[in-house]
């Protein structure tokens, strides 16, 4: 019998799980052949990218995640240490809420969603209502508004995942390799070395003026949070460290260059597609394209293969 794959525990926009492959084309050949590997994703989300480089490349024994999302950061936080809780509470919510009517379904998430917003909640309670929140409501997203307070209307699931015991157990067991932070992406700046791998998946440069939903956070993450992203991957780059960069591909400009083709002109730019099936737009789901950004060159990556 085949052992478990440890999985995102939760939905996150813009998640990695169907471009997989096209990460492991861009890695480094000799990925699996490196001792002493440090793997480290600034923006982790909902980890796929994670859970998937940990189990295909046993050789990385330690990684180093962060997040700016404190919310997010707890609840990896608690599946490492306090799983069993976790498990226990997500198990109640989820009994709970599957006995209820359709109309009780949406007052008990709405009561859900106001104790995730207050500020008394401990660490488990913030956990448990994060995974509960994220598997019953629309569509899945995470969104927060101006105050961070987290907005998303009630989803109309019948049969809702709550409470996933085995992937969170076998995420728990992974987590053990896992240094967990949270803060700035630049926190991370100080494992570069030759040494490290960086994974990198910032919210997205919007693809019009009309389809701005980056609001991962109440910070925002706008064209000069993506230059200073630039900045970071460049002095990442200078201490050798490897890294590969997703985001959008926004429509070109009077210059006929995109905006990322113009501001990470020293490195590799690839275009890939990719399935998007959560956004806040429904017309913006679909096949799309997208781009990866890395300083490994083609002779060094696994696609020449």
């Amino acid at each position: 019998m085949n052992e478990f794959k440890a999985k995102p525990f939760v939905k996150w926009v813009g998640g990695k799980t169907q471009l997989l492959e096209e990460v492991r084309k861009s890695l480094p050949i000799n990925l699996c052949q490196l001792k002493n590997l440090t793997y480290i994703e600034p923006f982790v989300g909902g980890g796929a990218v994670l859970f998937w480089i940990l189990q295909e490349y046993p050789n990385i024994q330690h990684a180093i995640i962060n997040d700016i999302n404190k919310e997010l950061i707890c609840t990896y936080n608690v599946i490492k240490n306090d799983v069993h809780n976790l498990i226990c509470c997500l198990d109640s919510l989820q009994t709970k809420y599957l006995s209820l009517t359709s109309d009780e379904r949406k007052k008990f998430f709405l009561e859900k969603r106001k104790a995730f917003n207050s500020k008394e909640k401990t660490d488990i309670e913030t956990a448990s209502l994060f995974i509960f929140l994220n598997r019953t409501c629309f569509n899945g997203l995470y969104r927060v508004n101006s105050k961070g307070e987290f907005n998303v209307p009630h989803g109309k699931y019948t049969n809702p995942k709550i409470c996933d015991r085995v992937n969170l157990l076998a995420v728990s067991s992974l987590l053990q390799r896992v240094d967990i932070i949270c803060g700035d992406f630049e926190e991370t700046e100080k494992y570069a070395s030759s040494t490290s791998f960086y994974y990198i998946d910032p919210p997205y440069k919007p693809l019009s003026n009309t389809s701005s939903f980056t609001s991962y956070s109440k910070e925002g993450f706008n064209d000069s949070e993506q230059i200073r992203l630039r900045d970071f991957c460049s002095r990442i780059a200078r201490k050798k460290a490897f890294f590969i960069a997703s985001n959008s591909d926004p429509v070109e400009n009077k210059t006929g260059a995109s905006f990322f083709e113009q501001i990470y002109y020293d490195f590799r730019i690839k275009r890939v597609s990719a399935t998007r099936l959560i956004n806040a737009n429904p017309n913006n789901r679909g096949i799309v394209s997208e781009i990866m950004i890395s300083n490994i060159s083609n002779t060094q990556q696994n696609e020449r293969l």
